[in-house]
């Protein structure tokens, strides 16, 4: 493979009358080829989806107005590719997003595709596949956004560390799709591994290893433990992201709390704990002090929440210098909470406030829709469901059907905006089965779009399940949180003063979430849950705006489908 290329374009920016100051950004070009390789990220090896040979790939970092021009080319053997930019908001740029059979075509093999897009907020983001299961596989990276040149963070620290969290099967993504798709349906089971920047011990109880020499431990260069070294009395920037497939986590450092100061690129008013849930599709950035008893080392660990944990907790090691890394902690790692203290995990959620100067919510909003997520069947076949609708992908992206008004090449009929007021979300539905659509929501450009997400019980009897949701295109304010079933009168409870404004929201068991955006941002835009699965078996729904608006897309993002060739004939120079 081709090593990655990497060169920088300097545009002057416009002089600043007032200031008499003169600001640059910078064209970031790369050059990645993604393709499978053989590697061994919690000690066994297997088949990992890699970046130019690298897993997980190469971590991107610019400035905020900085624009990432990337040429990806798909060397794998028999399946397209794509890559979504978690949290970049692509304005003006929507057929950059990465979403196959939504903003772009899936890339064939040996063909290669041109992302352009400005990264316009700092912040810690990363990227990952978004075609099939491909995440799952280890497609996704890093992407770093720095303050623009000139601004500074609103917080001081003398260092950081970057930490992706995932999660890791042995079976193949392949194992996993067709079970899911089968009849019925055939569930490969929890991750075995967790993994910290890809790394990760299995069947290995590491702290037993380094303590007693455990013989079940074969640490290799691939799973070596990660090392994060520190000098003592100085305060270190964390940022955090997780990219599970499954997996809710929990992190914590031993002897250390956190002050948690930026969520999905968003400065929070900061606050202290000493260990924090995240979901997948969340990132934040944690401040910690190195003033414990330099003379030691601690661990850093990551284990499972919201789900009966099968699989043992990732570390790593903090490392004060001049310590040896070798050097064993003195206490045992934290223990991660019990899996379903989910009063833990609101604590935890309900914590997160803007800080101030964020922008507040519009007060009032000029359209509600609620979404019920429930788990269902469809010809013996298990769903996920929203509004009792499963989410069905078509052959043309939505983006290119939408702006050329292409008939025939999604279903046109408007997906339901709300679901039966008799509906118990504490039981089972009393019809369990589902409908499959290809819909779509669509909102005028510039309004003030509510949506309620609404838990509810999964086919079997006292089961209700986290989901981590996540729109693209967008930030939002979280307005709320609450048990049960949303009511009218919950209004009232919601925050307008001071909302975290996130990209990823979690509903918890049986409960509700409330956020609040504008539709400011031409394009098409999944909304769904970030738990691979859940999304593969249908748990989304497709938002858009403001298409007529949107301008030149490129010929290879949406000539595919037979509604492609409509386009390549009647549409396109």
């Amino acid at each position: 493979m081709h090593m990655a290329k990497t060169s920088l374009l300097f545009i002057a920016c416009i002089v600043s009358l007032l200031s008499h100051t003169a600001c640059q950004a910078k064209v970031w070009q790369f050059e990645w080829e993604v393709g499978y390789v053989y590697a061994s990220p919690d000690c066994e090896e297997k088949l990992v989806m890699a970046i130019n040979g690298q897993f997980p790939g190469p971590t991107i970092r610019a400035k905020a107005g900085d624009t990432i021009h990337l040429k990806l080319k798909n060397t794998l053997d028999t399946e397209g590719v794509v890559i979504h930019w978690h949290g970049i908001r692509q304005q003006g740029t929507p057929w950059a997003d990465g979403t196959a059979s939504i903003s772009q075509c899936a890339i064939n093999p040996e063909e290669t595709f041109n992302y352009t897009f400005e990264v316009d907020k700092a912040g810690t983001y990363f990227y990952h596949g978004h075609y099939g299961m491909q995440r799952a596989a280890g497609l996704y990276g890093s992407l770093i956004v720095d303050v623009a040149d000139g601004e500074e963070e609103p917080f001081h620290y003398n260092g950081e560390f970057n930490l992706l969290l995932s999660d890791w099967y042995h079976k193949s993504i392949y194992d996993q799709m067709v079970g899911l798709s089968s009849r019925p349906m055939k569930w490969i089971g929890e991750p075995q591994s967790l993994l910290i920047n890809g790394r990760g011990q299995y069947n290995c109880s590491l702290a037993a290893h380094l303590i007693q020499g455990s013989s079940t431990c074969k640490l290799t260069k691939d799973c070596e433990p990660v090392v994060l070294q520190v000098l003592p009395n100085k305060t270190y920037r964390l940022r955090i992201a997780s990219t599970t497939s499954l997996a809710s986590l929990n992190l914590a450092i031993g002897n250390h709390k956190m002050t948690v100061v930026e969520a999905d690129g968003n400065y929070v008013e900061p606050f202290s704990v000493d260990d924090m849930d995240i979901y997948s599709g969340e990132s934040y950035s944690v401040l910690i002090t190195t003033d414990q008893n330099p003379s030691s080392n601690y661990w850093l660990s990551v284990g499972v929440r919201g789900r009966k944990p099968n699989t043992q907790p990732a570390l790593a090691i903090i490392n004060y210098l001049p310590n040896s890394p070798s050097k064993l902690p003195e206490s045992s790692p934290p223990v991660t909470p019990v899996w379903n203290d989910y009063a833990h995990s609101k604590s935890f959620t309900y914590k997160i406030l803007a800080k101030e100067g964020t922008p507040r919510p519009p007060q009032k909003h000029n359209k509600r829709i609620a979404l019920l997520n429930t788990q269902n069947k469809l010809d013996g076949y298990t769903k996920w469901a929203i509004n009792n609708v499963s989410l069905a992908l078509p052959t043309t992206p939505y983006l290119g059907a939408m702006k050329f008004q292409i008939k025939h090449a999604f279903d046109p009929q408007p997906p339901p905006e709300n679901f039966s007021s008799d509906y118990d979300v504490m039981k089972p539905a009393k019809n369990p089965n589902t409908t499959q659509s290809t819909n779509a929501y669509v909102f005028q450009l510039n309004s003030t779009v509510d949506v309620i997400l609404q838990n509810a019980n999964a086919i079997a009897e006292n089961v209700s399940e986290i989901h981590p949701w996540h729109l693209h295109g967008h930030d939002f304010w979280v307005l709320g949180y609450g048990d049960g079933r949303f009511q009218e009168k919950d209004v009232s409870t919601f925050n307008l003063k001071n909302p975290p404004l996130r990209n990823t929201v979690v509903i918890f068991p049986y409960g509700w979430t409330a956020l609040r955006f504008v539709t400011d941002n031409p394009g098409v835009w999944a909304f769904h849950c970030h738990i691979e699965p859940h999304l593969h078996m249908g748990m989304g729904v497709i938002f858009a705006e403001g298409i007529e608006y949107v301008g030149k897309i490129p010929r290879d993002a949406i000539t595919c489908g037979l509604t492609g060739k409509m386009l390549i004939n009647n549409h396109l120079p």
